[in-house]
């Protein structure tokens, strides 16, 4: 009797501890991501190209451990780096389409060094390298394409970053409707073969939530209609939900629980920004599309 009260008292500690240091990490991580967004073009721009190469570095770590894979980190790295630096130029000053040139001469690079470096699975290495890019630098690399507008006749763009910043406050408030809505209403599980915890309930919660925190989005940003507000959210919700379950698959593939220990309490970096890999480039997409009409 004596250890079972010993081993409850040592699980509270334990969990006590544990919603400290995630709570305490959750606080300094919005409030870095906002402040840095907000702030100035620059910020937002060094941010984002610190994440982009931290989730570069993290997924190569993990895939690296792999029997058969041997990916090169730096030039994996280097890649993301260059690809962000060239959409936040290009946001700036959209005349410069050039600046893309050295970017696919290291994507030629990436394919064509794997005939000489006589590794063991070199299409493994292929294949693991361009999802380096499409799958983590071109997301963070997009949202330069969110955050710059056209100002007027000079060609110029100006800083706008609200629309970016609302790409996280809707996965945000996806992730805590669902989560609030499925612990107390979840019984249907939404894709139980790679997300048992899921539920439709819950991601019907999350999708309502979104929904209302884009009207007080549109409310107080009117540069965009009410309708259009309410689509971007319902795209982040879809194509958010769908990154989430991308990266469980991932990591259910290679058998590991975080992709990295970055964030106390949090896991990794591509734990915290699942949902915007598909979400950001979804959003680019769908705004696209609504400007042709």
């Amino acid at each position: 009797m004596v250890n079972g009260m010993a081993f409850i008292f040592y699980k509270t500690i334990t969990m006590k501890s544990n919603f400290i240091k995630r709570s305490v990490t959750g606080i300094i991580f919005v409030s870095v991501l906002i402040g840095c967004t907000l702030w100035d073009a620059f910020s937002f721009g060094l941010l984002f190209l610190l994440i982009s190469l931290l989730a570069v570095n993290e997924f190569c770590n993990i895939i690296n451990k792999e029997d058969d894979v041997d990916i090169n980190k730096r030039i994996c790295m280097l890649g993301a780096a260059y690809l962000f630096f060239a959409f936040f130029y290009y946001g700036i000053d959209p005349s410069q389409t050039n600046i893309f040139i050295p970017y696919l001469l290291l994507l030629l690079y990436l394919i064509i060094s794997e005939l000489y470096l006589k590794r063991k699975n070199p299409i493994n290495n292929w294949a693991y390298s361009i999802l380096t890019q499409l799958y983590i630098a071109l997301p963070f690399a997009l949202l330069n394409i969110l955050a710059f507008h056209s100002s007027g006749e000079d060609g110029m763009s100006q800083y706008n970053p609200i629309l970016p910043l609302s790409i996280f406050i809707f996965n945000w408030t996806n992730d805590t409707g669902a989560y609030c809505t499925g612990m107390l209403f979840g019984k249907h599980r939404l894709f139980e073969r790679i997300s048992p915890k899921k539920s439709w309930e819950g991601s019907i919660g999350g999708g309502v939530l979104s929904i209302i925190v884009s009207l007080v989005m549109a409310y107080f940003f009117p540069f965009m209609s009410t309708g259009v507000w309410v689509g971007l959210a319902l795209t982040v919700v879809v194509f958010g939900t769908w990154g989430d379950l991308s990266e469980s698959l991932l990591k259910r593939h290679l058998g590991i629980k975080d992709s990295g220990s970055i964030l106390p309490g949090h896991g990794g970096i591509l734990d915290r920004f699942d949902s915007a890999l598909l979400a950001i480039p979804a959003a680019v997409i769908y705004l696209y599309l609504i400007s042709m009409f």
